[in-house]
């Protein structure tokens, strides 16, 4: 059985806690930090740490922009340094280093020793201690369990919530305090606190001391980053550098540190210009590539034409032509589309976004048993709402509405219009299997009639909407059933029934709405397809 350990600020006070958070620090244990010594109590043990790196690890390297595959040795390179600086470290986890293939300077940890490092990044730094400072900034992080604190944080607010669950049952709020345990992508993309971003720096020199490089770097590193930051573009910020802001304190510590871990190591300029060289000399091909990408939607052959130019100048890089056949696609070119996928999965056949372009590239040319294959493969890599929307209208066209409503209904979190159009179709579906959801009746007595007022409060105009009245009339049972009538969205009609009653009468009645149904516009695809980011 795994040991819970909890985490708690200097400032908490456990005897005034809720009765839920204090059976919570009852099976939590108590052990020093691994990396400061001091103690501490967290939730989550080494094993349980190193699972969730693993588990996460894939998925966000998709999200992040898949592996950069066109080198492969830079990444065995960064590998080696990141390594170097690990065998230093006070914490000895499973680490692995990966270079992820996007421009967004950025490098991030998981908890367990995952970290990932942005091509962007990269061509920031000017040689290898100031890498060692970067990738020994994001091993202190996971050694120190900065992740996992921030996730013991969350757990900690869920307690305390649970408990106030527990003490107000049958509260309207007790069915959303799960969400306060949510697990997501916030281990990169929230901030660390400053605290945390203060020991990372300072134990990350430490490490690159105990390695053998100039620590140095890291001083000149965060006064680059302050220099750098005044007056970039917000995307170049958007990275490393919303999550590990730089500032003038962090620099002026970074300095101070130098008196314990004095500087005089290796640098490495020479080394890593070296490794560094087949990718630099392919930054126009990425400079263009980037400004394609902020171009498909508005000027899709614009996009295509700079996409091109990139394939010219490094026709080994599969992101230019997944990026070409989302061009092509957006010009309704679906078959040179499919080709432009079929070369980028021949140079990277682990990035899921080739496998969902391709999918709905194919899906347009009504291939869909080839799409439907793309779709499940993409989501194998990373489960996205676009492909299981996508596979739900598959599953529609062919009869399974069992499948399609479960699709439909996990992509109703989308957002925009995507997450509309899951709605809207699992709605569609719903209404034949439960049309008392979104239909309101209410059986009326006026003038000697029975009458009903029937309201449709959804957004979608419904059809063949049959209404039934079960009644009780002088102890008698009678059913009284409407002829089918269409009702638009956001609209009401009161019926009127043959059924007369006279003072004095014994009356009740009850409506059952017994059939609804809808029939979506036959643009729908078309509109989803456009929204493909």
């Amino acid at each position: 059985m795994i040991r819970r350990r909890l985490e708690l600020s200097m400032k908490a006070r456990p005897a005034r806690c809720p009765a839920f958070l204090a059976i919570l620090l009852l099976v939590a244990g108590c052990e020093a930090n691994p990396v400061t010594g001091k103690k501490e109590l967290v939730l989550f043990s080494t094993e349980h740490e190193i699972a969730l790196g693993r588990r996460h690890f894939g998925p966000l390297q998709q999200a992040s922009g898949g592996r950069y595959t066109a080198d492969p040795k830079l990444e065995d390179y960064v590998a080696s340094v990141g390594q170097r600086i690990a065998r230093v470290s006070d914490r000895k986890l499973p680490y692995e280093f990966v270079v992820l293939n996007n421009s967004v300077p950025n490098a991030w940890a998981l908890p367990g020793g995952k970290i990932a490092v942005n091509r962007g990044l990269l061509m920031e730094l000017e040689n290898e201690a100031e890498l060692a400072a970067v990738l020994g900034h994001e091993v202190v992080h996971a050694a120190a369990r900065h992740s996992a604190s921030r996730m013991n944080r969350a757990l900690i607010l869920g307690a305390v919530a649970t408990s106030v669950a527990i003490a107000n049952r049958g509260s309207k709020y007790a069915g959303a305090i799960a969400a306060g345990t949510t697990l997501g992508s916030h281990l990169i993309q929230k901030g660390y606190s400053r605290a945390h971003e203060r020991m990372a720096d300072r134990y990350g020199i430490k490490y690159m001391h105990a390695a053998g490089y100039d620590t140095a770097a890291a001083v000149t590193l965060q006064e680059k980053f302050v220099a750098l930051s005044k007056g970039r573009e917000p995307g170049w910020l958007a990275g490393w550098f919303s999550t590990h802001p730089p500032s003038k304190e962090r620099a002026i510590l970074n300095r101070a540190a130098l008196a314990a871990f004095s500087p005089g190591g290796e640098v490495g300029t020479d080394r890593y210009r070296t490794r560094l060289a087949y990718l630099r000399a392919r930054k126009p091909a990425y400079d263009r590539a980037d400004r394609a990408a902020k171009l498909l939607d508005s000027r899709p052959q614009q996009a295509l034409r700079l996409l091109e130019e990139a394939i010219r100048r490094e026709p080994g890089e599969a992101l230019f032509h997944g990026l070409k056949g989302q061009a092509l696609a957006r010009q309704g070119r679906y078959r040179d589309a499919v080709d432009a996928y079929d070369a980028a999965i021949r140079r990277d056949a682990g990035y899921y976004r080739h496998y969902l372009g391709r999918g709905l590239a194919r899906k347009a040319l009504r291939e869909q048993m080839r799409a439907r294959q793309d779709l499940e493969r993409s989501n194998r890599l990373l489960a996205t709402h676009l492909a299981n929307y996508s596979l739900g209208r598959i599953a529609m066209a062919e009869g399974n509405r069992v499948v399609a409503k479960r699709l439909f209904g996990s992509a109703k979190g989308a957002g925009r219009s995507l997450g509309k159009a899951a709605s809207r179709d699992f709605t569609m579906l719903d209404i034949v299997d439960n049309p008392g959801r979104y239909i309101r009746l209410k059986p009326i007595f006026a003038n000697g009639r029975v009458l009903v007022d029937v309201r449709n409060p959804t957004d979608y105009p419904l059809r063949n909407v049959t209404v039934q009245v079960a009644m009780e009339f002088n102890k008698k049972s009678l059913n009284y059933r409407f002829r089918p009538f269409d009702l638009r969205a956001r609209s009401s009609v009161r019926l009127a029934s043959s059924i007369r009653y006279r003072p004095g009468d014994s009356l009740k009645a009850k409506a059952r709405l017994v059939q609804a149904r809808f029939r979506p516009p036959s643009t729908h695809w078309a509109g989803i397809f456009r929204a493909y980011p």
